[in-house]
């Protein structure tokens, strides 16, 4: 008798969670958010820091970078590791010991349903990117927020994928009570959170990396939807523009949404100028 796709899928998310539960002491460990966090988003960061490297030295990669005017230099690489590790060490570390004793991992025998997976990670990711445009846009609009909190993040007016975290510690620290309370407030079971976790960070790096792909995800969501790397870029160039951080429909609403044509036709001359 054949599975069908859905028993198949429902195997393979079982076989996936018996083997994350079978490291239980790893992953309650006081040290695992932290080194998940880690590894994960350095992971996704590496493969855009060489094509960075190699973009100076290939047409057809540099042919996709946004800005392909910019380079990434050594120092600029430095500087954003050393934030990432300190305000990780400092500040992230401290908050997941408290985080673990008070709401400690639990690890139910049954995995969730792949039907559940898709519509929890979509809502998780409907939610963050709902409060992160309100954190965005008071940011922006509010001078003194924007002086003291977020004004670091735009040091780099051409994004690329180190610039993702490299922010000060009240906006690391926001963006991280986001992303771990929207599986909380809707009650995702744990092997939905770590797969939101995981796709979050990728997305978040997938913004900032400052390449544009025949495959990126704006491309493949339709209608606009989706903004990626240009609609972000472009906000990096213009700040008053393109505050949600994924998503089209809060900026479309609110009138800031400035949409990719204008971001292309502005790089035109550079990736002319090649």
């Amino acid at each position: 008798m054949e599975l069908s796709l859905e028993g198949t899928d429902g195997l393979f998310l079982q076989i996936l969670w018996d083997k994350i539960r079978a490291q239980q002491y790893l992953i309650s460990s006081l040290w695992f958010p932290v080194l998940f966090s880690l590894t994960i988003y350095l992971g996704c960061c590496l493969p855009y820091l060489c094509l960075d490297l190699l973009s100076s030295r290939v047409a057809l990669v540099r042919y996709f970078k946004i800005q392909p005017q910019n380079k990434l230099t050594w120092t600029m690489t430095r500087s954003c590791l050393l934030k990432i590790f300190h305000t990780h060490a400092f500040f992230i570390f401290p908050i997941s010991v408290l985080h673990g004793y008070w709401r400690p991992a639990v690890f139910p025998t049954q995995a969730p349903e792949l039907c559940a997976v898709v519509r929890d990670v979509l809502a998780c990711l409907l939610l963050f990117d709902s409060q992160y445009f309100v954190w965005h846009l008071l940011h922006h609009k509010v001078p003194w927020l924007y002086q003291s909190f977020h004004k670091e993040h735009h040091r780099y007016t051409a994004t690329f994928s180190l610039t993702t975290e490299h922010s000060g510690v009240w906006e690391t620290l926001s963006l991280s009570f986001f992303a771990t309370v929207s599986p909380a407030l809707l009650g995702c079971h744990p092997l939905t959170e770590m797969l939101f976790f995981t796709l979050n960070i990728w997305l978040s790096v997938e913004d900032h990396s400052g390449y544009d792909f025949p495959w990126s995800p704006h491309r493949l969501v339709p209608f606009g939807l989706y903004g990626g790397a240009p609609h972000h870029d472009l906000h990096h160039l213009k700040f008053k523009v393109n505050y949600a951080p994924y998503f089209t429909h809060w900026d479309r609403l609110f009138g800031t949404l400035h949409k990719e044509e204008s971001n292309e036709q502005e790089h035109k001359i550079c990736r002319g100028s090649r």
